[in-house]
């Protein structure tokens, strides 16, 4: 110990941290061992005594009753799997909603006395099960005893009793064990453990109790069951769809999606609240602080994964991802909201994933796409921060908001995409579509974020050489342009813009603003004075590879004549009072082809400045290029479990040769994903790829194939199929 006032000696700096990062946390305090691991277990132990054993032990107890036989009734054609909406999931066990009664067959040593024999059925989930935290559920037949769950004996019949029980409508989500306990009169003992009495739970959107209770038959064939997506992509005006398989029903996707929760830390006794699941399950599927799902990547370069343009469902990325226990390589935002999808309705969270057209990303949270001009009208792209997605895919996911007031439940954004961090952690919502409707975008969680997404000024300002700036132009109507998902029960789409929005230049949308700006969203208020000069962008279908020209009409709608200066190259076009003028520029695949990314999207700004009043004139205009398409064939006369094929057939449409070619090919309820891998495809050359496969279940169901390479994404092709029995 040092006397006071001598210079301590210093303590050297700790050496740099290796490892993964630590995984953040917001439990807060906890007196004893949370359990957060659905895989985890405790042994309940088969006897359990009321006292101590005598000098002999514990007498014989062949005189009482005894379980022979358990029967948890989880064929897919019983009634537990009809009736609970579960008869799809690919899974050796039960599975069964909350909320809702289900059935299991007890066989005893002789004929069940209700006078004189008492038993219960119990449930254990994680690995410290207590009936103070609902970890530990018995349930007493005739409700002899009080318990949170009901349970009734439906059936007698010889040594066999059926036994109806009906989790609670709050209970938790995941997987339990239940056993089988009887009472003598010198202890308790019950069955052995045995994984054939493993069971699911899961949220029930059919049960009016349950918080994802949706009261629409048609949405929740839509937003629960259905595994065939279609995600919508390209620009407002020449919207193109890829679909894919949600596959939340396939072999190992349940558990994975569990193992999710668990690599969360997320404790059990959270896992029955929708709230908490959906916001913690946003930050799990991206792998930015938390070792999650997916590892995004926007760099063009894919080389050590799988292109996000690649993919064509979520069940290879969850398997993987439970199997590896690593992040998977990679998505992009559709990625993100798709494997999304298929995780919230496998656990039954009705859901379904939407897209918004020209979507603000707000850096600043200040409700304005600002793009910052030079004293020529050009973009500064170095001061420039605001972007602006051409789409951009989120979610919306069903249920009640009990922690907001009433009309705010409902459909909620949750989304995956690493933007911006929420809490600390990377993760978006559950935020209430009404409340961003309404401009209420104080309520938890991340409406204001949202709300930016949706109504965000694009604001052009011009920056003098004395580095002021000042407005230039504004546009108010470019951001959240339209917003679509899929149509229930059909492939087509629907827009539900109106469910965010009311319409542009409204009395109820300036009220909503009014409202957001008291929350601290500031807008644009410049009132600025109508330009002379409009800049007009075509509409072009154009294929990758071709040349095009770009035709610029500028009209002059005052009576002056002026000339115009625009930035492609610099011309001067001269316009007569109230006339137009058009001005073509080529563009050459050449020199967009080296540039082009996967969305296959050319992204024009035009700006110009009028010499005579010095205004500035903008135009955007996203030209999505239309790449080849799979030619997918599928044998007739499918029936199940009798073997049929699906051809992929492609020509390679360029001069010059495609490497390292990825084909994948998989369809929901019939295929399981396949890959071939071509090393080149020569230009002008064709391809056929012919896989057998065997379906599972009668229906309609489609396959769905993608072919990627470095040189060319986002190539699709689709073929329907309908299985007989």
């Amino acid at each position: 110990m040092s006397d006071q006032g001598a210079t301590p000696t210093p303590t050297p700096a700790p050496p740099p941290p290796t490892g993964p990062r630590p995984k953040m946390t917001n439990r807060g305090r906890t007196a004893v061992p949370i359990s957060t691991s659905n895989t985890e277990s405790s042994e309940i132990p088969e006897f359990e005594p009321f006292g101590l054993p005598g000098p002999r032990g514990f007498p014989p107890l062949t005189d009482y009753l005894d379980i022979l036989d358990v029967d948890m009734k989880r064929r897919p054609e019983e009634s537990n799997k009809q009736q609970h909406h579960t008869m799809l999931y690919n899974s050796d066990y039960l599975v069964v909603r909350r909320g809702q009664e289900f059935e299991v067959k007890i066989t005893f040593n002789r004929p069940y006395n209700p006078a004189s024999d008492k038993f219960a059925v119990e449930f254990v989930i994680g690995s410290s099960p207590q009936f103070s935290k609902g970890t530990y559920i018995p349930v007493f037949p005739n409700k002899e005893r009080p318990s949170p769950w009901e349970g009734h004996i439906t059936n007698t019949a010889d040594n066999t009793v059926t036994m109806g029980v009906t989790a609670a409508a709050t209970c938790f989500v995941g997987k339990y064990h239940m056993y089988v306990a009887v009472v003598t009169p010198f202890g308790i003992r019950r069955t052995r453990k045995d994984s054939n009495r493993d069971l699911y739970i899961l949220f029930n959107p059919w049960a009016s109790a349950d918080a994802v209770f949706l009261d629409d038959e048609k949405e929740r064939e839509e937003c629960v069951m259905n595994e065939m997506g279609i995600i919508y992509h390209g620009a407002f005006d020449d919207v193109a769809e890829r679909n894919w398989n949600y596959g939340q029903f396939n072999y190992g996707v349940l558990d994975a999606c569990l193992y999710i929760m668990d690599q969360s830390d997320m404790p059990i006794t959270n896992r029955g609240d929708p709230i908490r699941v959906t916001r913690k399950a946003s930050a799990m599927l991206n792998s930015r602080d938390d070792e999650g799902v997916l590892v995004g990547n926007w760099s063009g370069d894919y080389t050590y994964g799988v292109a996000p343009t690649s993919w064509t469902g979520s069940t290879d990325i969850l398997l993987t991802y439970a199997s590896a226990k690593m992040p998977v390589c990679y998505a992009q935002c559709w990625v993100y909201a798709a494997v999304f999808n298929s995780f919230l309705r496998c656990l039954g969270i009705p859901s379904r994933v939407v897209t918004n057209f020209y979507s603000a990303h707000d850096n600043d949270g200040n409700l304005k796409m600002d793009i910052i001009l030079d004293e020529n009208g050009r973009i500064d792209r170095s001061r420039t921060k605001d972007s602006i997605w051409n789409y951009h895919c989120w979610n919306e996911c069903y249920m009640s908001r009990p922690d907001l007031p009433t009309g705010f439940g409902g459909w909620q954004v949750v989304d995956a995409t690493p933007q911006e961090t929420s809490d600390g952690m990377y993760r978006c919502g559950p935020a209430s579509v009404q409340a961003i409707k309404h401009g209420q975008i104080c309520f938890p969680f991340d409406a204001a974020f949202v709300f930016a997404e949706v109504n965000s000024d694009v604001v052009f300002y011009s920056r003098n050489k004395d580095g002021t700036m000042e407005p230039v132009r504004v546009n108010r109507t470019h951001i959240g342009r339209m917003v679509l998902t899929k149509t229930p029960g059909d492939m087509t789409r629907r827009e539900i813009t109106d469910q965010y929005k009311f319409p542009e230049g409204s009395t109820e949308e300036r009220t909503v603003l009014e409202k957001a700006e008291e929350y601290g969203c500031k807008r644009d208020k410049s009132e600025l004075p109508v330009a002379d000069v409009d800049l007009i962008l075509p509409t072009l279908e154009i294929s990758v590879g071709d040349d095009f020209d770009m035709s610029l009409e500028f009209v002059n709608r005052s009576d002056e004549l002026t000339s115009t200066e625009f930035l492609f190259r610099n011309p001067t076009v001269t316009i007569g009072p109230n006339k137009s003028v058009k001005e073509s520029v080529t563009v050459e695949s050449k020199n967009y082809m080296k540039h082009l990314v996967e969305q296959a999207n050319i992204n024009f700004i035009a700006t110009g400045k009028v010499q005579e009043t010095g205004q500035i004139i903008t135009a955007m205009k996203v030209v999505t290029l239309h790449n080849p398409k799979l030619i997918v064939t599928v044998s007739e006369g499918g029936r199940v479990n009798e073997e049929m094929t699906a051809t992929v057939e492609f020509t390679n449409p360029f001069s010059y040769s495609l490497e390292g070619v990825y084909i994948r090919m998989e369809g929901p309820g019939i295929m399981l994903a396949k890959s071939k891998y071509y090393s080149l495809i020569q230009g002008h050359t064709s391809l056929f790829w012919t896989e057998y496969f065997t379906p599972q279940r009668a229906g309609s169901s489609r396959v769905i194939a993608s072919l990627d390479c470095p040189a060319l994404r986002q190539v699709y092709g689709q073929a329907s199929v309908t299985v007989q029995t």
